[in-house]
C-alpha cells in the first residue's frame, strides 16, 4: 500500500512520529508518537492547507510516497463510531484517546481514519513503535510546490 505525507526538508526522511509526539494532533496526545499519512497527495495538500494561515504560502515542502507493507494489519474506525466531536476545532481530545489508545495497544501497524477536512476521504496513521514498522519505507522524495491560490486571497 501507497501512503503521502508533505515534510518540511528538514524532516523528510524522518518517520519517526516525532514531530506529532512534540506537537499533539487530532489523533494523538503530546508524547505520543504517532506518523501521518494520507491516501492521496490531494488530502495532504488540504491537510497542510488547513493548518496554514491565510496569505502563507508554505515553502520547503516534500512529498513523501511510502510504502506500507502489503499484509500490514490495519484497524478502521468508522465515521458512525466517532464521538460527535471528532470533527471540532481545535480537534477534541476524544479523538487523541483513540489514537493513544492504537499506539498503546500495539495491535495493529496501521490505523485508518476519515479525514476531518475532505468528507469521504481517510488518513493512515501509523504506529512507530510496532515490530513491522520496520517494513515501512520511503520510495520517493520530491520537493512539492502549492499553488498559491489556496493560500492568497485576491
Amino acid at each position: 500500500m501507497i501512503v503521502y505525507r508533505l515534510s518540511r526538508g528538514p524532516y523528510k526522511n524522518d518517520l519517526s512520529g516525532k514531530g506529532a509526539e512534540l506537537a499533539g494532533g487530532r489523533w494523538n496526545s503530546k508524547g505520543v508518537a504517532i506518523l501521518y499519512t494520507s491516501e492521496s497527495i490531494a488530502l495532504c495538500t488540504v491537510e497542510i492547507a488547513v493548518h496554514m494561515p491565510l496569505g502563507i504560502v508554505p515553502k520547503d515542502y516534500y512529498l513523501i510516497k511510502i510504502e506500507l507493507p502489503d499484509e500490514a494489519s490495519i484497524k478502521e474506525i468508522q465515521e458512525a463510531d466517532l464521538p460527535k466531536d471528532w470533527k471540532s476545532f481545535p480537534h477534541a481530545n476524544s479523538t487523541q484517546l483513540l489514537g493513544d489508545a492504537f499506539v498503546q495497544e500495539g495491535d495493529t501497524l496501521i490505523f485508518k481514519v476519515p479525514s476531518a477536512t475532505v468528507q469521504g476521504n481517510y488518513n493512515y496513521l501509523i504506529n512507530p513503535r510496532h515490530p513491522d514498522f520496520r517494513q515501512v519505507s520511503i520510495t520517493e522524495t520530491v520537493l512539492f510546490e502549492f499553488d498559491k491560490r489556496l493560500f492568497v486571497k485576491e
